[in-house]
Order: C-alpha cells, then structure tokens, then sequence
C-alpha cells in the first residue's frame, strides 16, 4: 500500500472513530422472560435502531438454546437494545421495560419458570446502574404493586446472540407468537396492569430531538401549525387495512374502516377511534373560524374538523395531515402493542 493510501485509510478511520453518529449509539441490556415478548415493544420506538435476542449473565461461553431453556449455563434469556441516546434516553428505555414485565415474580415470568426467565437490568456503567436504581425505587413507591419489586440490576456481562430463528421470532411467525403471549397470561397482565394508565408515562420530546426525529414536514405540521399540500402527501389515496396513530406519540387516532375519499387531496375520516385522544381548539387563521384538532398527549396538530362529511356516518370530516400521523397495518397490530384494535376490523 503507497504511503498516500495509508495515509487516506487512517484518516477515514479517523473520521469513524471521531464520528458523532458513532459516539451516539448506546446499547442496553434487558432480561425479562421469553426474549420474544421484549423485542416488539422496544422496536416499535424511535430512536432504537436494533434488538436482538440472546444470553447473558451465565458462565457458559456461547451457549445454546437448549443449554440456557435448561437451566444449565446461568444465562438469563435477554435482549440487546441498540439505540440512539439523542433520540431516546437510558430512562425511557427503563420505562417500557417496566411497563412489559412482572416485576415482582422472583422466580420467572409467567409459566416460563426458573432462574433462565427471570428479570433483571444490566447496566453497564455507574449513571446505568443509578438511573435504573432511581426507577426501580420509583415503581416501588407508586404503589403500582402490592408485592415488593424483585427486578435485579446486576452488571452487564458477555451477550450472546440467540440463533438466529429467535431473531425477529413476532414477526417470523405472528400467530405462534400471539398465541404464545396469550396462553402464558402475559398479553392479560399486561393490559390489567396498565389499563388505567395506558398513556401516563409519555413525555413529549424536546425540541431538539423532534427535530431530529421527524422530517422537515412533519416538524412544520405537527409543531408549527402548518398544511402541507394536497394530492401530494402520503396517505390520501391510502387504502391498506390498519390504524394511523400520532406520528410523534403512537397514541392511536384513526382507522382504515373510518377512511373515506372526500376529494380535498388530504386523508379525511368520519370519526376518530377513540375521541379521548383529541383536544379541539378554535383557529381563527387565515381570515375564517375552523375546529382545529391536536392529539391529546403529543399535542401535535393534525388537521381540522368539517360538518361536510358523509351524511349516513354522522356528518362529519376529519381533514388530517398525512404528516401528522404514522400508520400501523392490521398484521402488525398486535406486535405493536395496538392488539385491542384488531375487533375494529371483525
């Protein structure tokens, strides 16, 4: 290699090393039973770009499958979250943890049985170990619970990458895999648990992770009140079964089977689906008097509502930004934690 190769090669190392991409991408370490159950609630959020399936925390290097489901090795089965700290933080990762878990079985997670499927954070430096530490205590003394949260936090060690038919399992085979989160009583719990507090632990996001977050457009719609144009956005002439929720949240705002083409080049929907995630609010710009609407939690602008709707649905239009909103197909419904929607489309 000449001496200016050489040369090229350092520097472009240089620039990875140095990258502020790079220095970014932050990983964590979750046990909370089957690892199946933990990677659709953590891929579903922005700013987590991997989640992998594996074992960690044993004394058996490389273990398989059948070495840790036994017991044999020490492993707990885990996940590895690969995210982005300027997009979502250490403490909201701990957040959705707690929230898919049972926190005070010592000995499991539901009829998964033995030390191999017990939960546990692992941290990997000392602001790791104190903020998981904070939320722990903090769960402890919201009462959620009667029983004491048993959840260890315990130092990361070697992970080790689950074969690769665990990988993505939720996806490879949906039905297996709901049937599973259902027969193991862990879907129910987790719905009791949370049902009166479904929303209660989101926390918009800073400016500046919106802003690295979403597009140009969608920041300009969702955070400035904007419009964008008609006949050229994403969904107006969108005809997949699904769920478009808040593009910023998740919350879920509107259904396929409310959809309706009213001709204004802007997705229009006869009804919301569920009206506790709206807040409306009168907008006198641009010389007239409208019903802007916002989602509740997010409080991002999503459009207007009109009485010039179809007549037999009750009358009215949601005239709603393509910009504002992401859309969920029926199959991933269930994965990504919008299951209780599927009896929309029955």
């Amino acid at each position: 290699m000449s001496r200016i190769m050489k040369r090229t090669a350092i520097c472009f190392l240089s620039l990875l090393v140095a990258s502020p991409l790079a220095a970014r991408t932050r990983e964590a370490i979750f046990a909370g039973g089957c690892f199946w159950c933990l990677e659709p609630p953590f891929e579903s959020l922005n700013g987590v770009s991997e989640v992998i399936s594996g074992y960690t925390g044993g004394t058996v290097a490389n273990p398989t499958y059948q070495q840790v489901v036994r017991g044999k090795s020490g492993h707990y089965e885990a996940v590895r979250v690969v995210y982005d700290d300027e997009l979502i933080s250490y403490k909201e990762l701990l957040d959705v943890f707690w929230r898919n878990i049972d926190p005070t079985d010592r000995y499991g997670q539901f009829y998964d049985r033995g030390q191999q499927y017990q939960t546990a954070i692992f941290y990997a430096n000392e602001s790791e170990k104190k903020l998981a530490e904070r939320s722990k205590a903090a769960l402890e003394n919201s009462g959620k619970f009667d029983e004491p949260i048993v959840t260890d936090i315990l130092p990361a060690s070697e992970f080790y990458d689950a074969e690769e038919y665990h990988q993505d399992y939720y996806k490879k085979n949906p039905s297996r895999y709901n049937n599973y989160s259902i027969g193991s009583g862990r879907k129910g719990f987790l719905a009791e648990t949370w049902k009166e507090s479904e929303w209660d632990m989101f926390k918009k996001p800073s400016d500046r992770k919106l802003k690295k977050s979403l597009s140009e457009l969608q920041y300009h719609v969702t955070q400035n009140d904007g419009t964008e144009q008609p006949f050229a956005n994403e969904y107006w002439d969108h005809h997949e079964k699904g769920i478009y929720v808040d593009i910023v949240s998740g919350e879920p705002l509107f259904s396929s089977t409310d959809k309706f083409d009213s001709g204004t080049g802007w997705p229009s929907f006869t009804k919301p689906i569920d009206e506790n995630f709206l807040v409306s609010t009168t907008d006198t710009s641009l010389f007239m008097v409208r019903t802007e609407v916002r989602s509740k939690n997010a409080d991002s602008h999503l459009g207007h509502v009109f009485n010039d709707g179809p007549v037999e649905e009750g009358g009215q239009r949601y005239c709603i930004n393509s910009a504002s909103l992401r859309f969920v197909p029926l199959e991933d419904l269930e994965a990504e934690g919008y299951g209780k929607y599927l009896a929309l489309f029955e």
